[in-house]
């Protein structure tokens, strides 16, 4: 399993990682990311690691 992150002082909202992955990452009605999955096993890293890497400011953060 591996975790994702997000740094709420960088994310700025902009929605790349939902459009990357809607079963992890969505914004809600203020534009305020919600991760719904935390946790990610083998068959939901690659849309995590697809979200991290479309988040333009870097706000987010997959670990281990």
């Amino acid at each position: 399993m591996a975790r994702v992150e997000v740094d709420r002082d960088r994310c700025e909202g902009h929605g790349r990682c939902e459009m990357s992955a809607p079963e992890i990452y969505r914004l809600d009605d203020d534009g305020e990311l919600e991760i719904l999955l935390s946790e990610v096993g083998p068959d939901q890293r690659p849309g995590a690691e697809a979200g991290v890497l479309a988040c333009p400011v870097a706000a987010l953060r997959l670990s281990p």
